[in-house]
């Protein structure tokens, strides 16, 4: 599948990401594509070292005429979101991804692509094999585990690098120069879910929600889509409020970057409810599909028969915890006063798990503010503990404090209106770039992101658009050559 994407210009770019993308790189599973990448620095020749946390570092000499430029690190980080839709048999341990070109875009067969950041890592080697660009000595970043917890970041120590700018290449749209983010922090509430027998003459059943078009939790978030444990959770709730519903197991969402699309949920009713429960459910469908028919609308709830199960959740825990994810807050919590449609504040219901036994809910909540970060996450944790939760945070990361002022802002700005006479869009977003994470260790680095148009980054509609991969490409090489001066 990958030959119609190895033939697309700039054919070294798209070379490199087919290549990449034969290689299994889940984060905190990146022990191959991390070796790939060994393999390849020293095929080159390159001054190439793996740091103690597994980042790949390597380091190309200017090209003649660029040597009294400025030291440039071209970041990336090397791993990417695995998401599939359910009934798309895929073993990511395994297989490389699948590729498909559809007009001007480029997708994959039923998974996410690992355009986000694979793109941005293909440029890098790219410049690496180069023998005809003009560049100014490079520091390639290959960072790992972006995804789930930035601990590549978090644990480069200074002292790698020299360089005093940063081009970042994670940035989603082609318009876009980002100089600054949020920063963010996972919050999980796990506990225990007792379970009594199922009552007799109940009817079993298995209740999909699906079909949602999910997307990043800090790109995306602003947009109003649906969450699949919302939805799951507000579809039990008014259940339960006319009839008597056993439930046996929830399972929702899945990474905590990715808003949710999925959610399934094992139920009984009495007998005597089954025809008002199957009406009850055909009518919040019809709701739903109103309510969402312009951000999701391929939102399908489906309601099977199932063969029953011999335990369900305790009646007074299943009225505590509806009510609990119902109030947990989910999407926008405040805008920036500071930048126009900026999302200041925000947090992603992104997994819901009850099982044997067990529950498990994680969060993942953002902020550009700090003090805002923690009273949300306060919030969430407080909720939590009234159903009993055991609370705990990880993965905090600070974020990236924009400096509008930096030279290499205003020359890409003004390279930018030359090359496409139009004004980019300079601006802060509210995804957890690294961008924050590496200027507390190299506090002296002149940074800014941007990229090519990629769009459903983590779940299995993204794709990358052809044209804006060439009109990426073309800037980039001429931020290059218009490196400031040392």
């Amino acid at each position: 599948m990958s030959t119609e994407v190895r033939a697309l210009s700039p054919q070294a770019l798209w070379n490199h990401f087919a290549d990449l993308n034969a290689v299994p790189r889940a984060s905190k599973k990146e022990e191959q594509v991390i070796q790939f990448m060994v393999d390849f620095g020293k095929r080159l020749g390159l001054e190439t070292k793996v740091d103690d946390v597994g980042n790949v570092i390597m380091k190309k000499p200017a090209t003649p005429g660029m040597e009294d430029r400025q030291t440039v690190v071209l970041q990336s980080h090397l791993d990417m979101v695995h998401q599939k839709n359910a009934d798309t048999v895929f073993d990511f341990a395994n297989e490389g991804i699948k590729m498909i070109v559809e007009d001007d875009w480029v997708k994959a067969d039923g998974t996410t692509l690992g355009a986000d950041n694979g793109i941005g890592v293909a440029t890098i080697m790219a410049v690496l094999t180069s023998t005809d660009l003009k560049h100014p000595p490079i520091e390639a970043l290959f960072t790992i585990d972006e995804e789930t917890g930035m601990t590549g970041a978090l644990g480069l120590k200074g002292g790698h690098l020299e360089a005093t700018i940063m081009l970042n290449l994670d940035t989603e749209d082609d318009d876009e120069l980002t100089i600054g983010c949020a920063g963010g922090v996972d919050v999980t509430a796990e506990g225990t879910a007792p379970m009594v027998s199922t009552p007799a003459n109940t009817k079993a059943y298995k209740i999909s929600v699906k079909g949602l078009t999910g997307g990043h939790s800090g790109m995306d978030i602003h947009k109003g889509r649906g969450n699949a444990n919302k939805l799951m959770n507000r579809l039990l709730l008014e259940c339960s409020k006319n009839m008597n519903v056993y439930i046996n197991s929830i399972d929702g969402g899945g990474l905590r970057n990715a808003i949710p699309r999925e959610s399934f949920s094992l139920v009984a009713v009495n007998e005597a409810d089954v025809s008002k429960f199957e009406s009850f459910i055909s009518a919040m469908e019809k709701d739903l599909h109103a309510e969402y028919r312009i951000t999701d609308p391929n939102i399908d709830i489906v309601l099977e028969n199932h063969n029953g199960f011999e335990k369900v959740l305790d009646s007074g825990f299943v009225f505590k915890l509806l009510r609990v994810l119902y109030t947990t807050q989910n999407g926008i919590y405040r805008m920036s006063p500071d930048i126009k449609d900026l999302v200041q504040t925000s947090n992603n219901l992104a997994r819901v798990l009850v099982a044997d036994e067990k529950y498990t809910i994680m969060c993942l909540t953002r902020s550009s503010v700090d003090t805002e970060k923690s009273d949300l996450k306060n919030a969430l944790s407080s909720g939590f503990e009234l159903l009993g939760a055991n609370v705990s945070t990880g993965g905090e990361y600070p974020g990236w404090e924009p400096k509008p002022d930096a030279p290499i802002i205003k020359m890409m700005t003004d390279l930018y209106v030359e090359m496409f006479e139009d004004q980019p869009h300079v601006n802060a977003c509210h995804a957890g770039l690294e961008c924050g994470i590496l200027g507390t260790n190299y506090p002296n680095m002149d940074m800014i992101s941007f990229g090519p148009n990629i769009r459903g980054a983590h779940s299995p509609d993204e794709k990358v658009q052809i044209s804006s991969v060439h009109k990426y490409w073309k800037y980039f090489v001429k931020v290059l050559e218009n490196t400031p001066f040392r």
